[in-house]
Parts: structure tokens; sequence; C-alpha cells
């Protein structure tokens, strides 16, 4: 069974490791420098400049998502930036991107956000296709 739950400060080091294996996926091992520390600091401080969300299979982490406010001048309010969306490659096309994508969707609508954002890499035609499907723009 899925669940989808905030992260928490006891999870530093779980999503340390996941943003390094998704910077590996993603070609980008050689920019990953974010430590457990900084993910406490920026996460989990008095001033949080990021939240995030883990999602588990039978108990077991299997991806997360990570995002943050961002202000347009244009909209005068807020929108949601995902930054990222990653689910392990052994639980991939069992529908839990769908869900993280969902459920930080849903928390841009009830907290009133204008949008939400992302970036796809442009070779990523998975991802590409994914956000496709979900009918994104």
């Amino acid at each position: 069974m899925l669940s989808i739950r905030p992260a928490t400060k006891e999870d530093a080091a779980l999503l340390t490791a996941m943003i390094r294996e998704f910077a590996a996926f993603e070609h980008l091992e050689h920019e990953m420098g974010t430590t457990e520390e900084d993910l406490l600091r920026d996460g989990f401080g008095a001033r949080p400049k990021f939240r995030a969300v883990i999602a588990e299979w039978e108990g077991q982490p299997v991806g997360y998502s990570v995002f943050f406010e961002f202000y347009s001048s244009f909209q005068g309010r807020a929108g949601l930036f995902l930054d990222d969306l990653y689910v392990r490659p052994a639980s991939r096309k069992h529908g839990i991107g769908t869900a993280l994508i969902k459920h930080v969707a849903g928390i841009a609508w009830r907290e009133k956000y204008f949008c939400m954002r992302w970036e796809v890499l442009d070779w990523n035609k998975l991802a590409i296709e994914f956000y496709n499907n979900l009918g994104a723009v």
C-alpha cells in the first residue's frame, strides 16, 4: 500500500541519499553537494526554505518530492515550484510518481497558490511523456 507523508528532520539522511540517487539518474552527480546538515538547516529549521514529502510502499521509502514557494510580481501572489520528483527505479510504473505530483498539487490547491511549476531536462523523454500524459504544458 502506498502512503505519502511530510518529511521530518529524521528523514534528512534518507532525503540526502535519494537526492544523490536522483542526481546520478540525471547525470548531474558532479553537481551534488547537498549534505544531511544542509537539509536539516534549510528544511527543518526555524524558517524552512523547502518542504518535502516521502512516498512509502509497504513502509519502505520509494520516492520523494521537494517543493517551495516562489512569488510572481505579475500575479501578485505565490506559486509552488516542484524542484524534485523522484521514484526509485525498482518502484517505477506503479503510479507512485503520479501520486506524488497529485499530492503536491493538492497542497498547492488547498493553500491557494496561483500555479505549480517545474522543469524537465530536455533529454529525459520518459519524464516529458509522464508530464504530457498528465496534461501538463
